[in-house]
């Protein structure tokens, strides 16, 4: 499997699979065990869906460093992409880290869809 480069990839890769659905789910699923008060519909308009998302990892990185941690761990990103991001600037950071939440639900999504 190789991951999507962007977000608009992600997505139209998880709409073409009829998998976007289970990626809110799982993403919800995620969210609700990393101790988040935030689930989405699953009717989320994608641009929403990164908005939102990126909106309260934002604020994590800004207020709740620990919460954010453990979200990154729940979701299971990979340490070393996150290393590997600019952190001189919150806003752009969130933007990233976003994207790398997607990115990793979406691998989990795809590989039930394809293994189950």
């Amino acid at each position: 499997m190789s991951l999507p480069s962007n977000f608009e990839d992600l997505i139209s890769e998880a709409e073409g699979l009829n998998l976007y659905k289970k990626l809110i789910l799982q993403l919800n699923k995620d969210l609700l065990y990393a101790n988040i008060d935030l689930e989405f519909d699953e009717e989320t308009l994608p641009t929403s869906l990164k908005f939102v998302l990126q909106e309260i990892v934002f604020n994590l990185i800004n207020s709740k460093f620990s919460d954010y941690l453990n979200l990154l761990y729940i979701v299971d990103v990979s340490e070393a992409k996150v290393r590997s991001l600019d952190g001189s600037d919150a806003l752009k950071l969130s933007e990233d880290v976003t994207f790398i939440i997607l990115q990793r639900e979406w691998q989990k999504v795809w590989y039930k869809a394809k293994y189950s």
